[in-house]
C-alpha cells in the first residue's frame, strides 16, 4: 500500500504506455510544453468537467470526480462517472474518459480508463466491469470491458511507472516517426540527435560547426 504523498497522476499511465522517455521528462523533470493536440484535449477535459451533477431517474451523472487507489499508488480525476442503478438497488459505476481524436489501436486510452475503474472498485468495495471512451472527432462512445488482461496490463504499468519515477532517471530517446511527430516534447526530448546512444552535445557540436564552420 502507498501513502498519500506517494501517489502518481493516473495520466501519467497513458504518458508511460506511450513513451517512457515522455512519461520521464513530464514526470521526474517536470518538463511540459503544449502543442495543439494537448490543447484542444485539454479543452475537452474542461468541458467534460462542466455542468454539475445530475440525477435522471436510475442514472446519477458525476462530472470531476477525484479517484484514488492506495493499491497501485495512483490518483487523479475522472471525467465522468455514470451510476446506474441496478435491479437490487444498488448503484454500478460506469467511468467515461473523453478524448479529442479518435479510436486507437493501441492500450493507452483504455489502460487509463482501467485504471479509473481500479481506483473506483477500490474506492466503493465492488466490481467495475465496463466502461467508455468518448472521441471528440467521431462523437461516439467506444465501451471498453474490462478484462483479466486489461487489468493485469494496467496493474503492471502502475508498478513500472513508480520505478520510473523512483529511480529519477531520463530514458534515451528512440525516434519513432509517427509518435514524435504528435509528441509536444519533440522539441525538447530531441530524439533524432540524443537517440540510441546518440550524444547530443556531439549533435549541437555539428550544428555550431555547420554554421560557424572553422
Amino acid at each position: 500500500m502507498y501513502a498519500e504523498s506517494d501517489l502518481l497522476p493516473i495520466s501519467a499511465l497513458q504518458h508511460l504506455q506511450f513513451c517512457e522517455r515522455q512519461c520521464a521528462l513530464i514526470h521526474v523533470e517536470q518538463t511540459w510544453t503544449e502543442n495543439i493536440l494537448t490543447a484542444e484535449g485539454r479543452i475537452m477535459h474542461d468541458n467534460a468537467h462542466d455542468g454539475g451533477n445530475e440525477t435522471r431517474g436510475a442514472l446519477r451523472i458525476v462530472r470531476g470526480l477525484r479517484l484514488r487507489s492506495f493499491r497501485l499508488g495512483i490518483s487523479g480525476q475522472a471525467d465522468v462517472v455514470e451510476f446506474h442503478l441496478r435491479g437490487d438497488g444498488a448503484w454500478t459505476p460506469f467511468p467515461v474518459e473523453y478524448k479529442r481524436g479518435h479510436s486507437k489501436t493501441d492500450d493507452c486510452d483504455r489502460i487509463q480508463l482501467c485504471a479509473q475503474a481500479l481506483c473506483l472498485e477500490e474506492m466503493k468495495g465492488l466490481e467495475v466491469a465496463v466502461g467508455a471512451l468518448f472521441y471528440g472527432e467521431t462523437r461516439r462512445r467506444c465501451e471498453v470491458p474490462f478484462t483479466r488482461e486489461l487489468r493485469e496490463k494496467t496493474e503492471s504499468l502502475c508498478a513500472r511507472l513508480h520505478e520510473l519515477v523512483d529511480s529519477e532517471k531520463i530514458p534515451k530517446a528512440e525516434f519513432d516517426k509517427h509518435k514524435c511527430a504528435r509528441c509536444s516534447l519533440l522539441d525538447t526530448c530531441l530524439p533524432q540527435s540524443a537517440g540510441n546512444g546518440k550524444s547530443a552535445r556531439k549533435w549541437l557540436e555539428r550544428q555550431l560547426d555547420e554554421i560557424c564552420p572553422a
